[in-house]
């Protein structure tokens, strides 16, 4: 259920013309745990940033972005930088905001795994709820590289078995085949019409995208993949200060903190964030 300052949220979804918002919020009200926020501004950003997490994701899925191992991926040099280990690292001659939609624009020159794919999602998703002005002031230092991210997303994990459209879930291949090990596992996003969107994969159900994973196990294995009970989301509340037109934006950069794969966890500007291998 909703709640905005301890009260119930109004029942009614008519307030929202977008048939996504509507789906998200009628979600939301419909589930035993409470969604709760200050004011209907936060509210209203969340469900606008989970709609554009929803439609990057399908732009992607219509784009020529490929999925490659980080051993293979590849970016346009005329924004990125590709490192010695296969991440993307923003020229400093370009915007933040041109360099992440020369991705959808030009996918062809791309290539990513599943993890990378979710960050570019996000992005563009913020990218979109916020403006570029804001955007380009807050991502100067992109680097997209598994889950490498900006403290600004404060992406958290959360143990739960509700999800919610613009959630992004992990569905674990726990016998994945050693010589195909990108296939250990997929990120991908909840759906409005629950699909899912896994970057190698497209759009599937949860199904089929545990068939897919199931292909690829070690031979004689028996143990099926499936969906793990947590979700990944960037900080919402957070980022919503930002869409605030009545506030005086000043720019900063706080500290920027890189995850390293070999960590179980993280904290970034107060949210505690789990890692582990088979989360990527």
């Amino acid at each position: 259920m909703i709640q905005l300052q301890g009260m119930d949220a109004p029942a009614s979804d008519t307030w929202t013309s977008d048939a996504i918002e509507r789906t998200i919020y009628r979600q939301m009200q419909g589930h035993p745990i409470i969604y709760s926020y200050q004011t209907m501004n936060g509210l209203r950003f969340e469900l606008q940033l989970r709609k554009n997490i929803i439609e990057s994701a399908k732009a992607m899925n219509n784009s020529d972005a490929q999925f490659e191992t980080f051993r293979n991926s590849r970016c346009n040099p005329e924004y990125w930088h590709r490192t010695s280990v296969g991440g993307f690292r923003l020229r400093q001659d370009v915007r933040p905001s041109d360099a992440i939609e020369d991705i959808y624009r030009n996918g062809s020159l791309y290539g990513f795994e599943c993890a990378t794919a979710i960050l570019i999602i996000y992005y563009r998703a913020v990218l979109a709820a916020i403006g570029e002005r804001l955007f380009n002031q807050l991502f100067q230092n992109l680097y997209l590289y598994s889950w490498h991210f900006d403290s600004d997303l404060g992406i958290q994990r959360i143990n739960t078995n509700f999800t919610l459209p613009g959630d992004v879930v992990y569905f674990n291949n726990p016998d994945f085949h050693p010589e195909t090990d990108w296939w250990r596992g997929e990120n991908a996003v909840v759906l409005e019409d629950g699909t899912f969107f896994g970057h190698g994969i497209g759009i599937k159900s949860g199904e089929q995208i545990i068939q897919s994973l199931n292909q690829h196990r070690r031979p004689g294995s028996t143990r099926s993949a499936y969906m793990m009970p947590f979700v990944t989301r960037p900080s919402f509340k957070h980022l919503s200060q930002f869409s605030m037109p009545s506030r005086e934006f000043v720019a900063y950069k706080p500290q920027y903190k890189v995850v390293h794969h070999n960590q179980a966890s993280i904290s970034f500007n107060g949210y505690l964030i789990y890692l582990n291998n088979m989360y990527y």
